[in-house]
């Protein structure tokens, strides 16, 4: 059992994804996250460091996000890799197109900088 949490951190919205984020929740979890944006969001951080394993599916959900935010001028960090999920993302190539820090007080730093 996956279980996702939503927080809104002043105006970032936190996703702190758990277990797995695969072909089963990724419908649900972009869907979420789009209903949020739609609601004005336009900060998100990805807290990856209770996801155990992402499938390409998983990796849409990301991918689709950062499009998102890049065309409606918000920002996206990632934050937590363990080493396999790091991995995943280096081979994909996201590791060079996305924002990443090592722990969410990082992250949330980012927002704080001038974009």
């Amino acid at each position: 059992m996956v279980a996702n949490q939503y927080e809104v951190q002043g105006d970032v919205l936190i996703v702190s994804l758990e277990g797995a984020l695969n072909s089963t929740n990724s419908a649900q979890v972009e869907a979420e996250i789009q209903r949020r944006l739609d609601q004005g969001i336009n900060q998100l951080l990805f807290d990856l460091s209770g996801l155990g394993y992402i499938s390409s599916a998983g990796l849409r959900v990301v991918l689709i996000a950062a499009k998102r935010l890049k065309q409606s001028a918000g920002r996206l960090v990632l934050c937590g890799m363990h080493d396999q999920i790091r991995e995943v993302f280096e081979i994909s190539g996201f590791l060079n197109i996305l924002n990443v820090t090592d722990t969410r007080a990082s992250a949330l730093e980012r927002f704080d900088e001038v974009a």
